[in-house]
């Protein structure tokens, strides 16, 4: 029953036929094995209980892939997998569509893609990112994932002070390997709204990403994808990484130390690779956007 339904949520997501086969393989190693099946199918029971620890869980999963010899990263993958058909009945139990289910769910296949090119592995390697999603916090309505959060810093944009603790809308940018068309964007913010609006009055989106790094706009062209994204939102803070570990966001690849073994296939990747060659700082931002419905 439990490899039923994970293939038939493979397919249903179209994950890769070769991915299909090792997340498979690899659940028979576990299933097979008592001492393995125990811990795995009791961190699918552990879920419906009223004690339920996510970082728990995901412990009890890295020992398992340890104790099994399996790679953790495809451990979690495969708990997410099986996991999925019981968040998908709380999903029908608060009224929402198999459609939201389903896109929000896609996320899994988005990081599975981006597993095998920064690692070489099938599965995860941001295991604990799944929080949100099994705690029903996070979703994806178009081409954005939402998720509810409160403000850690207080701010003044077009004269509106956001306090300290706000209620917001918090905005993920999955890679979904297609292009941040605007359209798509401000039709994704449309659907957060009324797909919230029991939630909110006004609605306020926040967004903390390395796309929203101030000196990226600098080297984005006007009217581009990315420059109508970061334009849609004000800024109110940014920082700066301490070394150039997280360029595997723009890459796709850990950072060796060598600029020059970067991919260069767009410009945005080349004005990262001169600013590192330059050895000048990477970082992220803030921005705010408040919504007119």
């Amino acid at each position: 029953m439990i490899k039923g339904n994970a293939l038939d949520f493979m397919q249903k997501l179209d994950f890769p036929i070769d991915a299909q086969k090792k997340l498979l393989d690899t659940l028979d190693i576990i299933l097979q094995t008592s001492q393995y099946a125990n811990t795995f199918c009791g961190a699918l029971d552990y879920y419906d209980s009223v004690d339920f620890d996510f970082s728990k869980m995901l412990e009890d999963i890295k020992s398992l892939a340890e104790s099994a010899n399996i790679c953790e990263y495809t451990a979690y993958m495969l708990l997410f997998i099986c996991l999925a058909p019981k968040l998908h009945t709380r999903y029908k139990q608060k009224g929402i569509s198999d459609a939201v289910f389903y896109d929000t769910m896609a996320d899994l296949k988005y990081k599975l893609e981006e597993c095998r090119l920064v690692h070489g592995k099938v599965g995860t390697f941001v295991a604990s990112w799944y929080k949100g999603f099994f705690e029903m916090k996070i979703f994806a309505l178009g081409r954005l994932q939402f998720e509810i959060k409160h403000t850690w810093f207080e701010c003044t944009v077009d004269g509106v002070h956001i306090p300290k603790d706000k209620k917001v809308l918090s905005v993920h940018i999955p890679r979904t390997n297609t292009r941040l068309e605007h359209s798509l964007v401000i039709d994704s913010y449309k659907q957060a709204a009324e797909f919230f609006k029991e939630e909110f009055g006004d609605i306020i989106f926040i967004c903390n990403s390395w796309l929203l790094y101030p000196w990226n706009r600098t080297v984005l062209k006007d009217g581009s994808n990315l420059a109508q994204f970061y334009d849609d939102f004000t800024i109110v803070s940014s920082g700066e990484y301490q070394n150039y570990s997280e360029v595997w966001r723009l890459f796709d690849c850990l950072y060796d130390d060598n600029p020059d073994n970067l991919p260069n296939d767009s410009s945005l990747r080349r004005a990262y690779i001169e600013r590192i060659k330059s050895g000048q700082p990477i970082g992220h931002g803030t921005g705010v956007i408040l919504f007119d419905k």
